[in-house]
């Protein structure tokens, strides 16, 4: 698709996030003319009668500045081809290989229908949603997908997490000593499933060797697993401020509080935090 060709200083999107809406409406509009494009607040755009929250696009661009209408451009392209192929009912044989999960929190309903979003409840204020995996962009499954398939949402979490169990055979890690005696398994394989991780049911007998039995686990973001061990207390508050500063400002934020895993499973820590 041609684009304007943009001199470097356009190439930033405006900090003022009601600026920044404004300018998002514009390149749709653009690459776009014939969509129906209204922004119904700072951070909300409403797309051929769909809110769009721009809150994960926002940090996006945030974190790499320089590239703002690059990265606007690009996530509006895999938007409109995600809704173009979702909306094009693929049969379960073709999509089951390619189900996967998602941890989300609960909030991702203040702007989505929570009755048409396949999920299913989990600890921390979160849900597991799910998504077929393509390969250039990831396409959210619908209870009318589910229907279609005779599944409910039990059936295409198994389906999801055999699948991720397949995607990440070798858990690979990055071991982090700390001054205070704490141990910390590092995450960040960017492939849209670090947080997603935590849902393994290999990951206790893979990192309690290495974290000294049960740990905590922290999801700040989408991209990003941070396993600790659950002492000593001062290693824990660092880790734990460091990734509340990481829930506020990464794209695709999930929680800021730990989740505990154990042997017999994933607990949530919010009520004590």
């Amino acid at each position: 698709m041609d684009r304007y060709q943009l001199e470097p200083s356009m190439a930033r999107m405006p900090r003022e996030p009601e600026a920044f809406g404004e300018q998002v409406a514009k390149i749709l509009g653009r690459l776009y003319p014939e969509r129906d494009v209204d922004l119904a607040g700072p951070m909300d755009l409403i797309l051929n009668g769909k809110h769009l929250g721009l809150e994960n696009l926002y940090r996006m661009v945030m974190v790499e500045p320089a590239r703002g209408t690059e990265i606007v451009e690009n996530y509006l392209e895999r938007l409109i081809e995600g809704d173009a192929i979702g909306s094009v009912p693929l049969p379960l044989s073709v999509a089951k290989p390619r189900i996967m999960p998602r941890i989300q929190p609960v909030s991702i309903f203040d702007h989505l229908d929570q009755e048409q979003v396949a999920h299913i409840p989990y600890v921390n204020d979160t849900v597991i949603v799910f998504v077929i995996d393509m390969p250039q962009m990831t396409v959210s499954i619908t209870v009318e997908q589910l229907l279609r398939w005779g599944l409910d949402a039990d059936d295409l979490d198994g389906i999801a997490r055999q699948n991720l169990e397949r995607y990440s055979p070798e858990l690979q890690v990055q071991l982090i000593d700390s001054s205070e005696g704490g141990r910390a398994a590092l995450v960040t394989r960017q492939d849209g499933y670090d947080a997603a991780r935590l849902l393994l049911t290999s990951l206790h007998e893979k990192l309690a060797p290495e974290l000294r039995g049960d740990f905590y686990v922290a999801t700040p973001a989408r991209d990003m697993l941070l396993a600790l061990t659950i002492d000593p207390t001062d290693f824990v508050d660092r880790l734990h401020k460091r990734v509340q500063h990481d829930f506020r400002r990464l794209p695709y934020p999930i929680t800021s509080d730990f989740f505990v895993v154990t042997q017999d499973g994933v607990a949530g820590t919010k009520s004590a935090a």
